[in-house]
């Protein structure tokens, strides 16, 4: 009897639904972003430039909209009625590309809805942090099974991408994302829980206002932008470089991508483990350094098995930056969970512009093997970045 309540006090359903939104969340956005540059260059038949062009713009869009909401979502209004608002401008993004062909309606209307969208994940994190911190749950730990959630997605979203895209056609993928924005939706207004806004206290209203003054602040923004730029690069280059430069099947990038996904797993739940014994610094420049030799492996190796094989310094890489990296800028800025999120999520994007200028100019120019010597020049100079940020 009593293992029966022990067991009934340990599931809780609402950390399950939290699981769950994560999951589907992030399996729609998988089938969605590792055949954009292949969807753009071969259906849309546009040039590298105008591929890396749209990425700018998606990723400058959704700061600016991710800036406008993150304030007022830690000030007022119900944080889960503006997760299925976002939810909801997700899946008629899906359903714009689904049956959309025409660029400049993409990066216009698709473009505006994308960043809209984009910010239903930092706000999902957000609120799982305060329902965490409310009910005295471990946070770290909560927070990188949530993370892992996203890891399980990115290990079955770009196989089944690429299968629904490659064998049934660009518009079934996106149906089918959108269909899975729908049981988000479904999710999200049945389980997820309001939490209620905490008062501030002076002190912590005063950290608020002067946080993005601390240097710290600054220096992991610009580190956490330079490796999600390095990161950004390899995602929307691998496609094209695995199939016009090296020659490999489509279905590696995927593949790629999903092995990487399901090794970040453990790296994650591993990294939430230790991060108490180790500090989130040190796992950070441990998870930079993993990523350094990823892109020195990039440079240096071209075959089908040493890209599987490297894919093991991904997943630490990216495994840990994506789950303590945010913890990271929260603690940094206390009692701003979703500023806080929203700066991380907006160092990716920032990452993304970068990332899509970069990209696009250096392969039309010097071709892509040109793309993995600059990635491996970031990850050296956000390593350097992240050594000056202390501890906490």
């Amino acid at each position: 009897m009593k293992s029966l309540l022990t067991r009934r006090r340990r599931i809780n359903p609402v950390y399950v639904a939290f699981m769950a939104v994560s999951f589907m969340v992030g399996i729609a956005g998988a089938l969605q972003a590792p055949t954009l540059s292949l969807f753009l260059s071969r259906e849309v038949e546009v040039r590298p430039f105008w591929v890396g062009l749209f990425y700018t713009v998606n990723a400058i869009a959704g700061i600016a909209v991710s800036l406008l909401l993150a304030k007022r979502s830690d000030s007022r209004g119900d944080r889960r009625m503006l997760i299925l608002f976002c939810c909801l401008m997700a899946l008629l993004n899906a359903l714009l590309f689904a049956f959309n062909r025409h660029y400049l309606t993409l990066i216009t209307a698709g473009v505006f809805l994308s960043a809209l969208a984009s910010v239903a994940m930092p706000q999902i994190f957000a609120l799982a942090r305060e329902y965490a911190d409310s009910s005295a749950r471990e946070v770290v730990m909560f927070s990188s099974v949530m993370r892992a959630q996203l890891s399980l997605a990115w290990v079955i979203g770009p196989p089944l991408s690429f299968a629904l895209a490659l064998n049934y056609g660009f518009t079934t993928m996106f149906i089918v994302a959108a269909a899975l924005f729908v049981i988000c939706l479904a999710l999200i207004w049945f389980a997820l829980p309001s939490v209620p806004r905490v008062e501030q206290s002076p002190e912590v209203l005063l950290t608020q206002i002067s946080a993005w003054k601390d240097k710290n602040v600054r220096m992991l923004f610009i580190a956490s932008m330079m490796m999600w730029t390095c990161n950004t690069m390899y995602i929307i280059d691998m496609p094209l470089y695995i199939s016009s430069v090296l020659g490999l099947p489509d279905r590696l990038a995927g593949l790629l991508m999903g092995t990487a996904a399901g090794l970040e797993i453990p790296a994650m739940l591993l990294a939430g483990h230790y991060v108490k014994r180790f500090g989130k610094r040190n796992m950070m420049l441990f998870a930079i350094a993993s990523g350094v030799l990823f892109y020195l492996g990039l440079v240096l190796f071209q075959s089908r098995t040493m890209l599987m094989v490297i894919q093991i310094f991904n997943a630490v890489f990216i495994g840990i930056i994506a789950g303590i990296g945010m913890l990271y800028f929260q603690d940094l800025m206390p009692g701003r969970p979703g500023a806080a999120t929203t700066l991380f999520t907006n160092s990716i994007s920032t990452g993304v512009i970068l990332a899509g200028i970069l990209q696009g100019a250096l392969a039309e120019t010097w071709g892509h093997y040109s793309v993995y010597w600059m990635t491996l020049a970031l990850s050296l100079v956000a390593l350097g970045l992240s050594m000056r940020v202390k501890d906490v």
